[in-house]
């Protein structure tokens, strides 16, 4: 059921991308509310956006909506003990953080996708073994229902396979959100040339209003 439902969120991210006429583009289908303004009922649209949520980052301390209100940010999907990409996407993660770690307007949420194991212990010395600040760059854990969850609203996949190396599969997408919750763009965190694109971006948006 969530990759049928990632298929379907992947290909609304396709129409909408098409048809913005925005210095970057949005992602996601737009939602339909149903109004009413002077005892007319009309339907109004607005653009996707990333719903509201709370976990915990390495510090033990409350991650949600408020810490990224008016911020840009920078999102990704991780486990400490992934043996195959989160390495290196760590890494690109981490020259993201040194670019913007004195950048207000900027944060960083790295959700890890095996919660289970990846306490709030576990997560503070993941930190301390790649050194960065964590006012910045948030590692999060919670729920693991919650975070799959998410993940989906990100339109991302992240599940469960035992047959994975580590025995969690997810996308290795960096994924790039404005001031308004939106989505405006994947990059392939593995990938130099696309992180760089990713940070020129993140210089556009913050330059947006």
């Amino acid at each position: 059921m969530r990759f049928s439902i990632l298929y379907v969120a992947l290909s609304c991210i396709a129409i909408s991308s098409c048809n913005q006429n925005d210095s970057l583009p949005l992602y996601g289908p737009k939602t339909a509310t149903l109004v009413e303004k002077n005892g007319v009922k009309t339907i109004d649209s607005a653009d996707y956006s990333i719903p509201n949520f709370q976990f915990v980052d390495q510090d033990g301390k409350p991650v949600d909506s408020n810490t990224i209100h008016g911020k840009i940010f920078v999102a990704d999907f991780f486990f400490t003990s992934c043996p195959s990409i989160c390495p290196k996407m760590m890494k690109k993660m981490d020259e993201v953080y040194e670019k913007y770690k004195t950048n207000n307007d900027v944060v960083i949420l790295s959700y890890s996708i095996d919660p289970n194991r990846d306490s709030v212990a576990r997560l503070k010395a993941y930190e301390k073994k790649i050194g960065f600040e964590s006012s910045k760059w948030h590692l999060l854990t919670g729920n693991k229902d919650s975070i799959y969850n998410l993940a989906d609203k990100y339109l991302v996949s992240a599940a469960e396979d035992p047959d994975a190396p580590g025995g969690h599969i997810h996308s290795g997408n960096f994924i790039l959100i404005d001031k308004h919750r939106r989505i405006r763009g994947y990059y392939d965190g593995t990938k130099d040339d696309k992180v760089q694109k990713l940070m020129d971006d993140m210089d556009i948006l913050l330059k947006e209003k």
